[in-house]
């Protein structure tokens, strides 16, 4: 049922991936296509004792993107193109599978605790076979906004306007060019969302509880806003962290299989052949 300000609400569901990796999963009941163009959202909180905490081993992917948001500790990533980063707390790391990649990411505990995010990103059918690329974009080249001294927002893809002035996000080569905000609120602060008519708008949030319209969405929901107006968003008593993801549908066929997403099982089927036949990132 619709609700003022937002479409759905979905809660994210426990789960654990990688090696042995306790993570908080939007869409794993829904399915990967319900939310076009997202296809999953992973919220993994670490805090772990031992020497090497869970991960996630070495993997492949073919046909969409991933954007890892690192909210706390960091992240090392390797990958068969030679890249060997560590994304830090506050950078944001980009990969696209294209044809295929194989990775892997290790989280590396600050202070006695890893906290992130990652998204899954479908990519186009005339993208689905692009070279594979890799990105960090560091926390200090994220433009930051305070429009009240309590919230704070920080511009990773896209364009923002706040009081006639127009801020663009680093994240430019995200096949869906979507508009992506990490937001910061203040107990009982507020922040205007933008209208983005035409694109499919969500709402993540991952701290504390948010309010549109009087309607709460609290800790690991996912709401899908109403895109043909400016929104009010409300923090709790005891403030947010929230991340907006707006985008326009893809609207084409899809087709998965764990680490694959295609248009057709034909496609997925000859990934899964690659994949084994060792050729996926020939």
């Amino acid at each position: 049922m619709d609700t003022p300000g937002h479409r759905r609400l979905i809660d994210a569901r426990r789960a654990s991936d990688g090696s042995g990796v306790r993570l908080q999963r939007v869409l794993a009941r829904e399915g990967m296509g319900a939310l076009d163009p997202l296809l999953l959202l992973d919220d993994f909180a670490i805090a772990d004792r031992h020497d090497t905490p869970p991960g996630f081993p070495e993997h492949p992917h073919r046909g969409f993107e991933t954007l890892t948001l690192m909210l706390d500790g960091a992240m090392a990533h390797a990958d068969h193109l030679g890249n060997r980063d560590l994304v830090e707390t506050g950078d944001v790391a980009w990969m696209r599978a294209g044809r295929g990649v194989i990775h892997a990411e290790q989280p590396v505990l600050r202070n006695g605790r890893a906290h992130g995010l990652q998204l899954w990103l479908n990519l186009p059918a005339r993208d689905k076979l692009s070279d594979p690329a890799y990105r960090r974009i560091p926390a200090a080249q994220i433009p930051r906004l305070a429009p009240t001294p309590g919230c704070r927002v920080r511009v990773i893809a896209g364009d923002l306007e706040l009081a006639g002035t127009q801020t663009h996000g680093p994240l430019t080569e995200a096949a869906c060019a979507p508009l992506l905000l990490d937001l910061a609120l203040d107990p009982n602060d507020e922040f205007d969302l933008p209208a983005t008519p035409g694109w499919r708008q969500l709402l993540y949030v991952h701290q504390g509880r948010v309010a549109i319209a009087d309607d709460g969405i609290r800790r690991h929901q996912l709401a899908e806003l109403d895109d043909t107006e400016e929104l009010r968003l409300t923090a709790g008593t005891e403030g947010a962290g929230a991340l907006l993801i707006a985008a326009r549908p893809l609207a084409e066929p899809l087709a998965h299989y764990g680490p694959f997403v295609m248009n057709t099982q034909a496609e997925i089927d000859q990934a899964i052949a690659d994949y084994e036949a060792g050729r996926l990132t020939d």
